[in-house]
């Protein structure tokens, strides 16, 4: 997340928050700052796990200053002409300011779900590299950058640099070791985490030892309970995909592996460009589909499943999303009848921080020092 002042200007702090809460990772940039929840079955636990260190970190942001965190993906109201570097000796760093520049200074939210089997969690992320577009419609919240709206609905997947350029669908767990070796042998990537792309396989010792999935594409989505619910979305999806193995791109497509990249591509551009309304082609057939009609229908295949699975209550407020429009859809909705860049913002930073008091208070209050 970004940190900033009440106003909306983003300031880089992650040098001080790094060095004085335990639980934070500094970004190469220093105005954004990550923070990682520990792995749970139990989406009331991960709802508590979201929130607190939020407010551990508004806590000592009170203590340096007025500052507080600023949601949107992207450097909303400025700053994108210059690097703020939070590890000046840090060779990766380097390499980063001067390949992407700030480009790469975008706040997001990775999503993690866990899966053991290699072969599994190959076509699991094959389906997801599908239906990523999904997922960004969803939690699209980057239309602003530098104090204008820019006709995208989440600036940041558009500007992000997609590394390597070229990324097939992993055949099998072997397939992606040799393809991953001889991207480091030939220097596109610079290390193992070097893959940016909308999902990724992980694990404590890649590209060797995996042990989950991780879809990288969304904006960051400051609701907890909207992010829950996107998770849930994409938990049962894969569990839909462990009872029906068929479910898999390289069989159930009408299209060749390289078609079906070039399709997905097509995708995340139309959803970066008008999220839930983006007209996307499907991978099974190629017919058009608003990402809106898509998610809804795949909201009705595992509705059943995610109630059985006991997380049913964390999928419903999707239809919310879906009815209201995702976070980047409402600021331009207030935008278009003649709210500044950063009116917009600064009621976001007050709504963000409402918010996450109203789930403290009704949620986790006891949970929380």
């Amino acid at each position: 997340m970004y940190t900033g002042t009440p106003s909306g200007e983003i300031v880089g702090l992650s040098d001080k928050i790094t060095a004085s809460i335990d639980g934070y990772v500094r970004e190469p940039d220093s105005r954004n700052v990550e923070y990682i929840t520990s792995p749970s079955y139990n989406y009331d636990q991960l709802l508590c796990a979201i929130l607190r260190p939020r407010l551990k970190l508004r806590e000592y942001l009170q203590q340096l200053g007025n500052y507080t965190l600023i949601p949107g993906s992207t450097l909303s109201l400025g700053g994108s002409d210059r690097f703020f570097r939070s590890d000046p000796t840090n060779p990766y760093h380097d390499y980063i300011e001067r390949t992407y520049g700030t480009k790469v200074v975008t706040a997001s939210v990775h999503i993690n779900i866990g899966l053991s089997d290699p072969e599994l969690l190959m076509r699991a992320c094959r389906l997801i590299r599908m239906e990523a577009p999904l997922f960004l419609a969803l939690s699209a919240s980057s239309p602003f950058l530098d104090g204008k709206a820019t006709g995208y609905h989440s600036t940041r997947w558009r500007l992000f640099p997609h590394t390597p350029a070229h990324v097939p669908l992993f055949t099998s767990h072997s397939h992606y070791v040799q393809w991953v070796e001889q991207q480091l042998a030939a220097g596109t990537m610079q290390n193992v985490r070097h893959l940016w792309t909308s999902v990724r396989p992980n694990g404590d010792r890649r590209p060797y030892n995996l042990n989950r999935l991780e879809l990288r594409i969304c904006d960051l989505v400051t609701d907890p309970i909207a992010l829950l619910a996107i998770t849930a979305l994409l938990e049962s999806r894969i569990l839909q995909l462990i009872e029906n193995p068929d479910l898999d791109p390289l069989t159930q497509s009408a299209f060749s592996p390289e078609e079906l990249i070039s399709l997905t591509a097509s995708n995340e551009i139309a959803a970066a460009t008008s999220s839930l309304d983006a007209q996307l082609l499907h991978w099974q057939d190629g017919r058009t589909i608003t990402a809106r009609d898509w998610i809804a229908t795949l909201y009705q295949e595992v509705w059943e499943l995610a109630k059985q699975h006991g997380f049913g209550c964390f999928l419903s407020p999707l239809q919310k999303i879906l009815r209201e429009g995702n976070e980047a859809q409402q600021w331009l909705q207030l935008h278009a009848v003649g709210f500044s860049t950063r009116s917009t913002i600064i009621q976001a930073i007050r709504a963000t921080r409402e918010r996450e008091i109203e789930l403290e208070d009704k949620l986790c209050s006891p949970l929380v020092a």
